[in-house]
């Protein structure tokens, strides 16, 4: 399945892959005891420099491939490469390039946000000490947390707690974040702050990935969007492309709506649907404008008349069979 691809259902073999990734998987499959199937055949491509975000439901197996992704499991079958090395043969080299934050964080409630960024240092076996300070100094103030970094961690706002994680996965420079539900349990304003702080990031060059359930967070933010369905990857690519992947609708709003469902129908409009005071069609390959004039030569009262596509929303819950939290 190629960067652009949006199938509805996986292809069978190896698809082909772009060549500029940060994350590609073939065929990567997690079975655990039992016979039950986490993830199933994942083909994934992550393009360098995109913010991806890796949208399903909880338990369709987001959380499984990170973990497979960082290392911290191993795959039943299939193979992955990080930042161009396989996993997990390739962690030695990869790892030191790769920022992550999966299943919250945790920090010491005592100390404030500065001393505990030097005790996640101090477990770099690859940081230098005697640069510390500098460090930790940049990861603060890239986050926005410069001015708090003497206040406790029990002081934190939930935003300011995640985004102090963040600045601990970015102590050094990274080529790629990877987030596990950045912004799972935080009020509307801390996801706004996550939300901004992952485009500042990407906006440096970083390829950023990130898991969530939340339909509105991946879709404020990411530029590329991989979608799961119980362990299988359902579509993947562009959002702009997954979203204009699917004919356009046009719906007219009208007091006659039976009057104006006959003159779509009488133009080839496919899926002709007829509501208490509007009809929706399938626009096909019909200029929107000749439909309008086609609604009034008829004498159908057009009180409005819209072309849409379907909304993420509906493309995503059409794709999965299931419900996704919208706002969280």
């Amino acid at each position: 399945m190629g960067e652009g691809a949006h199938e509805a259902a996986p292809p069978q073999g190896a698809p082909h892959m772009p060549g500029d990734c940060s994350i590609v998987s073939r065929g990567l499959t997690k079975r655990f005891r039992g016979g039950q199937v986490a993830v199933d055949d994942l083909h994934l491509a992550v393009p360098r420099g995109s913010v991806f975000g890796f949208l399903g439901p909880n338990g369709s197996g987001k959380t499984t491939t990170i973990r497979m992704l960082l290392g911290l499991m191993n795959p039943t079958s299939g193979g992955c490469e990080v930042l161009g090395q396989a996993m997990p043969a390739g962690l030695a080299a990869a790892l030191p390039k790769v920022g992550a934050l999966v299943e919250g964080p945790a920090f010491y409630p005592y100390l404030s946000g500065e001393a505990n960024l030097r005790r996640y240092d101090a477990a770099d076996p690859t940081a230098d000490p005697r640069t510390v300070t500098g460090r930790v100094g940049v990861a603060l103030d890239r986050v926005g947390l410069g001015a708090a970094a003497g206040k406790r961690y029990r002081a934190y706002s939930l935003g300011m707690r995640q985004r102090l994680a963040i600045a601990a996965a970015l102590l050094g420079p990274r080529e790629l974040l990877v987030l596990d539900e950045p912004t799972n349990g935080l009020d509307p304003q801390g996801t706004r702050e996550v939300r901004s702080l992952i485009k500042d990031i990407a906006a440096d060059g970083t390829t950023v990935f990130v898991s969530s359930h939340l339909l509105t967070e991946v879709e404020q933010m990411c530029t590329h969007v991989g979608v799961m369905r119980t362990g299988r990857l359902v579509a993947q690519g562009p959002i702009a492309e997954l979203r204009g992947g699917h004919a356009p609708r046009v719906r007219v709003e009208s007091p006659h709506p039976g009057q104006a469902a006959d003159v779509l129908r009488g133009l080839g409009l496919a899926d002709v649907r007829t509501g208490e005071q509007e009809v929706t069609a399938e626009l096909g390959g019909l200029e929107p404008e000749r439909v309008c004039a086609e609604l009034v030569r008829d004498g159908v009262a057009v009180r409005g008349f819209a072309v849409t596509r379907p909304s993420l929303e509906e493309l995503f819950v059409g794709l999965t069979g299931e419900g996704f939290d919208v706002d969280g």
